[in-house]
């Protein structure tokens, strides 16, 4: 399974959509003195759609994405249109400078920053070809140059991971920064994942299936942090890593999940869990020998047929994010 055009028209429709939708919005905002203006355009010009921040940038962040990956899209005029007054200098200066104050130096760490530095990824690769990459690229350069200064920091100071299925997850936050880092040439971030990494996850051994997935979940811990080593690691490390961590291969991780309200926001994740499973089965596959390959490619196809029809045409609540995920799991890797 593909992202072909007509996936790609139903998902930049939806996109478009909710890029340029402020509410309903679910604010992140810390009031460190008497409110001003706290509506979502005027705090984020940028990205102030699709029901929060991070959302918003993820979105803008596919359409980029389907606009490299095709060309002769439909709504390849719209999405420029759309993209060109969000991905300037101005926009991009103000979003810069509400991350920078003092008491908002946590502000969406470290999702909201990995899928900024996926963002500026997704530009640079377009701007091989195309202008409109170029000219987003060059606004968002700054920003991102800031957002990958903090996640060194983070890094630096992270004594430990955050082993969870939803936002907080370093081993996510890491797989995105981490095809930043390369596409942008950071090698000092680059170096920093690699090291964080290793001192994270690669003593880990017998990952606790059991434990997944919790009800809120959109990511697999086991799986997320696998996907972050086949990254890392040479193959003939990652294989005998792979072995010892998931030494019963996947278990249960081979079994969509099941959803049991898709109009509420927290369960409504777990169609997400099923496309990111995807993601993390596809690409661990690719490094596999060919019966191990089978186990892994089987279950992602497998939770693709659960996850995609779910992406269009759905809940809000869902709607909202799922395309970004669905696209992950079809299209080129990070």
């Amino acid at each position: 399974m593909t992202l072909g055009p007509d996936l790609a028209s139903a998902f930049s429709r939806v996109a478009l959509a909710n890029v340029r939708r402020e509410y309903p919005h679910k604010l992140d905002h810390l009031l460190a003195a008497p409110p001003g203006d706290l509506t979502p355009r005027s705090m984020h010009p940028a990205f102030y759609g699709s029901y929060d921040w991070h959302s918003a940038v993820h979105m803008h962040w596919l359409m980029v994405r389907l606009l490299r990956l095709q060309p002769d899209l439909r709504e390849a005029t719209d999405i420029v249109t759309s993209l060109d007054p969000h991905l300037a200098h101005g926009p991009i200066s103000v979003e810069q400078a509400y991350c920078e104050t003092p008491n908002r130096r946590t502000f969406e760490r470290p999702y909201g920053w990995a899928w900024l530095l996926e963002l500026q990824a997704e530009a640079l690769r377009l701007a091989r070809d195309r202008a409109e990459g170029r000219r987003w690229a060059q606004a968002l350069d700054p920003f991102a140059r800031y957002i990958a200064g903090r996640m060194r920091e983070f890094l630096a100071f992270a004594v430990y991971p955050i082993r969870i299925g939803m936002h907080s997850s370093t081993a996510f936050a890491c797989i995105l920064a981490l095809d930043y880092a390369r596409t942008a040439g950071d090698a000092g971030l680059a170096a920093d994942i690699a090291a964080a990494t290793r001192k994270w996850y690669l003593a880990d051994r017998d990952a606790p299936l059991a434990y997944e997935p919790s009800l809120s979940d959109f990511l697999s811990p086991a799986l997320t942090e696998a996907q972050l080593m086949r990254e890392v690691l040479p193959q003939e490390e990652f294989r005998p890593w792979l072995a010892a961590f998931l030494p019963a291969g996947l278990g249960s991780l081979a079994t969509p999940p099941v959803v049991p309200d898709r109009s509420d926001a927290q369960f409504s994740h777990l169609d997400g869990l099923s496309l990111s499973r995807a993601w993390a089965q596809r690409r661990i596959a690719a490094v596999l020998p060919p019966v191990e390959a089978h186990e892994f490619r089987t279950a992602a196809e497998r939770h693709l047929d659960a996850g995609l029809p779910q992406v269009v045409g759905g809940d809000y609540v869902g709607e909202h994010w799922l395309a970004s995920f669905a696209a992950l799991a079809l299209g080129e890797a990070p």
